[in-house]
């Protein structure tokens, strides 16, 4: 039991430590904040909606915002525009974080054997990343989108293809130094099956450049599924989501520009949480920091 103890000390140390030098970071922590305040909006939206986001008024076309009954306003069909961001959070949230996490699941396997077996594998692996690579991000989510057709789980799928390249590079640049290492060697000589090593022993040590990029890439993947909307590639009207929502305001922004402003500035401060956090996290998880 004392020896335990003694083994769990020190992780209890270090995840006292990184906490500390978390805290100690403002913008860690606001990004900290935002991102939870806007998971906990996609979770809950619909149910703290004020009103149906779907449902038309004609009465009511183009409130102004503060008005009685609509906080910040109404669109040109009368529905009521924070019911309708409000709901929107969770078509956004979606598709920035489970893209990412696609991309990553499938790129870091993909980069674990490229780097680790190496030979003809890591070179088909390189050649292919390449390729698609010399695509900027945002044109080939929007042709593997418009390939695929428009629905939100596809424009999740485009967007995922579109970023595994980049966790297949970090992935494999981190198994390259990692498995000249000692422990890795002796496991190697032990006669560890290769998957054990790579989940094993390699993984687990580089987790922290992918936790890192994780938190990176959701900021990407949310412009990228509100462009996608917005050309009419992602989520389909009348389903309420950030794109569609600067789609549909783009022939009014004369005589109502709060209908596009608010979808706006949810993006930028879902784009600009995650980036904060990540910022943080990279700063915070770098060993160098405690120099």
């Amino acid at each position: 039991m004392t020896a335990i103890a003694v083994e769990l000390a020190p992780r209890a140390q270090q995840r006292r430590r990184l906490r500390r030098r978390f805290t100690r970071r403002p913008t860690a922590v606001i990004g900290l904040v935002g991102v939870v305040f806007f998971v906990l909006v996609a979770i809950v939206g619909p149910l703290i909606s004020p009103a149906d986001p779907n449902a038309t008024n004609y009465d009511t076309i183009f409130v102004s915002p503060f008005s009685a009954g609509h906080l910040l306003g109404t669109d040109d069909l009368g529905r009521d525009v924070l019911s309708r961001l409000i709901v929107g959070t969770r078509a956004s949230m979606e598709a920035g974080v489970l893209a990412t996490l696609i991309a990553a699941l499938v790129g870091v396997f993909l980069g674990l054997l490229s780097g680790y077996y190496r030979g003809w594998l890591d070179t088909v692996m390189m050649r292919a990343t390449d390729v698609v690579l010399s695509f900027p991000f945002a044109i080939l989510a929007v042709g593997l989108a418009s390939i695929l057709g428009p629905s939100l789980s596809n424009a999740i799928l485009a967007l995922a293809i579109s970023l595994v390249p980049t966790f297949i590079r970090i992935t494999r640049a981190e198994v390259l130094g990692l498995r000249e290492q000692e422990y890795v060697q002796a496991a190697v000589v032990s006669g560890a099956p290769g998957l054990v090593i790579m989940f094993g022993h390699i993984l687990r040590n580089c987790l922290t450049p992918l936790v890192v990029q994780v938190s990176v890439a959701i900021p990407g993947s949310i412009i990228g599924a509100a462009t996608l909307s917005f050309l009419g590639l992602g989520e389909q009207p009348p389903t309420a989501s950030w794109g569609t929502m600067l789609s549909e305001s783009q022939n009014y922004l004369s005589q109502a520009a709060w209908f596009a402003v608010f979808p706006g500035l949810a993006i930028a401060l879902a784009t600009l949480s995650f980036t904060m956090l990540g910022d943080g996290l990279r700063d915070v998880l770098d060993p160098r920091g405690d120099r």
